[in-house]
């Protein structure tokens, strides 16, 4: 009688915590892109009491990171090989499209003109919702994380709750009588959701039973629910605003120079032709063309009559409305 062996399978080593791919250096894709430096922002504001930054350092942000990364999505567009043949609608059509939607907007300003800037305000924490859950799938493909239907659903929905609180947080203000206390008592469980969700996410990695996301993924999803959900919403809109400009520059910058690389692979000595030099030129238009579309083509409105107060939101709404629209495509 001859013993009969049996092939045992091997136990599947647990994988060990990752903190993600970076694309420059694990300290920055932290910090700058997967929200670090925001979260240490909000400790600081929370320890200082502050809320806002200075209006003189609003504008320096303003110049330096918001504007720049409104234009980012239009150069990357206007720079992509064949564009105009791979892209006729948002190269050609949208833009004249969003340039007759503002000619009605500024005609008629009470009656169009308001509802572009209530959708730019709504669309906002929308946009913003999307943008991480691409960097949370971006980062966990780099890493090696396979992902399937129901992972990339969790994912979204953790990355939308932020969304649906701040959605519902300018909706409550404007609402009366008794529907006031249920948006409240809505929102009273959304909030701790929105930073419940993608620790739960992360526990169910940790444990085998969800998508194990890599460290940056998570933060990333954890910063932006700080954003809406510490802050008042308007407080909230404008460091959203400087931080998520500042991780889209960051990201759009790095594309920009691996895919100019991937064109000219023997483009210049290694650090100063093949990565600062194209990423500073990048980045110097980008600060142009800001500048062009936030401050010289607002100002030129008062030559046609037109309030500069009103003018500038309306025309920053349609700014706002067509980079949204142009990132739907290019990424």
């Amino acid at each position: 009688m001859t013993a009969t062996t049996f092939p045992v399978s091997a136990a599947v080593p647990r994988k060990p915590l990752q903190l993600g791919r970076a694309f420059v250096h694990p300290a920055f894709d932290l910090m700058v892109i997967g929200g670090g430096l925001s979260l240490c922002a909000l400790a600081w504001m929370k320890l200082t009491g502050s809320r806002v930054p200075s209006l003189e350092a609003v504008a320096l942000f303003a110049f330096l990171v918001n504007s720049p990364h409104f234009a980012a999505s239009t150069v990357r567009l206007y720079t992509k090989p064949n564009a105009f043949r791979d892209l006729p609608f948002v190269t050609k059509v949208l833009p004249l499209a969003m340039l007759a939607v503002l000619g009605v907007g500024l005609a008629l300003p009470a009656i169009v003109g308001t509802q572009l800037v209530a959708l730019y305000f709504t669309w906002s924490p929308y946009h913003y919702a999307a943008q991480t859950y691409g960097l949370a799938l971006m980062y966990a493909y780099r890493s090696g994380v396979q992902l399937g239907d129901r992972d990339k659903k969790l994912i979204r929905v953790a990355c939308l709750l932020p969304f649906i609180f701040a959605f519902l947080d300018t909706r409550s203000l404007l609402l009366g009588g008794p529907a006031v206390a249920h948006a409240l008592a809505l929102l009273s469980v959304l909030r701790p959701a929105c930073l419940v969700a993608p620790m739960l996410l992360f526990l169910a990695g940790t444990l085998g039973r969800g998508p194990r996301l890599p460290v940056i993924s998570i933060l990333a999803i954890v910063a932006n629910a700080f954003w809406w959900t510490t802050l008042r919403y308007m407080d909230a809109f404008v460091w959203a605003t400087i931080f998520h400009g500042l991780q889209y520059l960051a990201i759009v910058i790095i594309f920009h120079v691996r895919e100019r690389r991937d064109r000219e692979p023997a483009a210049g000595p290694a650090v100063m032709g093949r990565w600062l030099r194209p990423a500073a030129e990048f980045y110097a238009v980008c600060v142009v063309v800001g500048y062009l579309l936030f401050q010289a083509w607002p100002h030129a409105s008062v030559l046609a009559s037109l309030r500069f107060s009103q003018s500038f939101l309306i025309m920053v709404a349609i700014i706002n409305i067509h980079h949204f629209i142009v990132d739907a495509y290019i990424w």
